[in-house]
């Protein structure tokens, strides 16, 4: 079963998502590929065991629209934000991450860098 979690500012406000945790191996290899659509309310919270800028890095062949991603590193604190284009071949965070969501682009205006974020 699906496990969801709530994305929360540190002002107490949550983002506009449903957040499904991915922790699992096979949950982190499909992540968005193949799928033909995203829901403008929906997100991937992505897990890693440790703190890395290559371990949180994605690519995106066979995702075929824009989305954005917001990494997050083990406290919560946002380290990077970038809109992913279809197809394109790597993105990596500019500092080490343990976690990275992905979802709707103006996801990238929602975490800016610095902030903290916490998961419920």
């Amino acid at each position: 079963m699906a496990e969801y979690v709530s994305v929360v500012r540190a002002d107490g406000t949550s983002l506009p998502l449903r957040v499904k945790k991915c922790d699992s191996f096979a949950c982190r290899l499909r992540g968005l590929t193949f799928r033909l659509h995203f829901g403008p309310d929906e997100g991937l919270l992505f897990v890693e065991k440790t703190e890395s800028r290559w371990g949180t890095a994605i690519h995106m062949f066979f995702v075929f629209f824009s989305i954005g991603v917001v990494w997050l590193d083990g406290q919560g604190t946002v380290v990077d934000a970038r809109i992913a284009r279809p197809f394109a071949l790597f993105y990596a965070p500019c500092g080490p991450a343990r976690y990275f969501l992905e979802g709707p682009t103006d996801l990238v205006d929602w975490g800016t860098k610095g902030e903290r974020l916490h998961f419920l």
